[in-house]
């Protein structure tokens, strides 16, 4: 209860200060919260169970929201280009894996 008490000392707080406070099912406030192009595909993407940070590089997109598919499947990549793509998403460790390490890393990011 105490720990309650003081979550909601916070978010009068935050009011006071002029904040805007979202009612979600965590309690990070909307100011901790990534700048979001798509917030319709943003929370759809988080009720999946997608991570913050990857919903948010997923509904920042250019073309947040169209069909893709135009891209070639990961085993028909190099290890090279998957490495690229690695490391433009920000997987950490991707020089030390494997090809197949790679691909499971990037399907899972």
């Amino acid at each position: 209860e105490e720990r309650g008490e003081r979550r909601e000392e916070r978010g009068e707080r935050r009011e006071e200060r002029g904040f805007l406070i979202k009612k979600s099912k965590n309690i990070m406030a909307d100011r901790d919260r990534p700048s979001i192009k798509n917030d319709d595909q943003y929370e759809a993407l988080r009720e999946k169970g997608y991570r913050q940070e990857k919903a948010a590089r997923i509904a920042n997109t250019p073309n947040a929201g169209k069909k893709g598919g135009k891209a070639s499947d990961y085993e028909d990549r190099t290890k090279e280009e998957l490495y690229e793509q690695a490391k433009n998403v920000g997987i950490e460790g991707r020089s030390t894996m494997s090809k197949k390490e790679l691909i499971e890393a990037l399907r899972n990011n």
